[in-house]
């Protein structure tokens, strides 16, 4: 069904306002009769139909999509993406445009890795190093507490990281 004139201006101002008797009113219905039309119109089918199209363009607008996404990520990991900074002088207060620093760099270049194929024996290799240092750490958490079951439990941590009882030594 076809949207008579006032409707689809009832419909868009719906969409800007999100008040029905103000969007009645911008579309020319009666004062009396505003807030009855506009909550009768938000019912009929066809009306909610292109509320809900207009909706749905705005919000398509406003949300990046990957592609967006990754171009943004890209232009962050060249330094091309500049930041707007504010930095006190002795008299003035004043703005700078300023790249990325290089931590966020790293960042945006490892989030755009992440999105490829090839990029799976990085990971693989950040993994394998992650559970490296988890079993490293708990090997020496186990010598640390095996050392103080000892006597004074009195412990000394030599400087290549093993550990020793001071007694021995």
């Amino acid at each position: 069904m076809k949207l008579r004139p006032k409707q689809k201006a009832f419909a868009e101002e719906y969409v800007k306002l999100g008040n029905a008797t103000k969007a009645a009113l911008n579309a020319g219905y009666s004062k009396k009769t505003a807030a009855e039309t506009g909550s009768e119109n938000l019912k009929k089918p066809h009306i909610k139909t292109y509320i809900n199209q207009l909706m749905a363009e705005i919000e398509s607008h406003k949300i990046m999509d990957a592609q967006e996404a990754l171009q943004l990520l890209t232009r962050i990991a060249r330094g091309e993406e500049k930041e707007t900074v504010v930095v006190s002088t002795q008299f003035d207060v004043d703005t700078i445009e300023k790249e990325a620093d290089l931590k966020t760099r790293i960042a945006a270049a490892k989030e755009i890795l992440k999105r490829y194929p090839d990029s799976d024996e990085l990971l693989k290799a950040q993994v394998r190093r992650a559970v490296a240092d988890a079993e490293i750490a708990e090997t020496k958490a186990k010598e640390i507490k095996k050392v103080e079951h000892h006597e004074d439990g009195t412990l000394v941590v030599d400087d290549l990281g093993g550990v020793n009882d001071d007694n021995e030594g």
